[in-house]
């Protein structure tokens, strides 16, 4: 299989970051949701938080590259073709989407950015963006917070979408982004 999109199926190197930041985004999840089983305080809740930092940036990286693609590379048509409705709201959800994983880290690293705190990325320190202001922090903090929650919905969603297209459409949206198929 090629690196580039072919007429049926999304390439090698979108699908691969496709599902990589699927995990990622799974472990930046996990790592928050985990912290709160630890004592404020402690070495594993402090990792986690770092985790969690670190994973959130790597997805700010990589959705750089995924919007990339998208302009570089057609998108494969769906067969059979869904009503002009269901295009838009796919256009949508993937607005949404790449608007998460684009604010949501960048909210992130604007909140350690105003608390202070230094902004770890894989054993390097990257800049702050902002200066130190604990009230900003605290309200990026809140809109953080609800692009998470909401987060939780659109990848529901764009799932629940997927497999109403495979299994109820019986179209080809869900195989052209599997791995490992011809």
């Amino acid at each position: 299989m090629s690196l580039n999109t072919s007429p049926s199926r999304y390439g090698k190197l979108s699908i691969s970051l496709h599902w990589l930041m699927l995990v990622l985004i799974a472990a930046v999840y996990a790592c928050i949701e985990l912290k709160g089983n630890f004592p404020k305080g402690s070495e594993t809740r402090e990792l986690l938080k770092q985790w969690h930092f670190m994973l959130g940036l790597a997805v700010f990286v990589l959705v750089w590259l995924r919007i990339a693609g998208r302009f570089f590379s057609p998108t494969p048509a769906i067969r059979p073709n869904p009503p002009g409705w269901q295009h838009a709201l796919s256009r949508l959800m993937h607005l949404a989407l790449y608007a998460l994983m684009i604010g949501a880290p960048l909210a992130g690293w604007l909140i350690l950015s105003a608390a202070g705190k230094p902004i770890p990325f894989f054993g390097l320190e990257l800049p702050a963006l902002i200066g130190p202001n604990k009230e900003l922090a605290g309200q990026i903090k809140e809109l953080h917070e609800l692009a998470g929650t909401a987060g939780y919905w659109l990848i529901g969603l764009h799932a629940v979408a997927a497999l109403f297209h495979h299994y109820v459409s019986r179209d080809n949206t869900l195989e052209r982004m599997l791995p490992g198929r011809n």
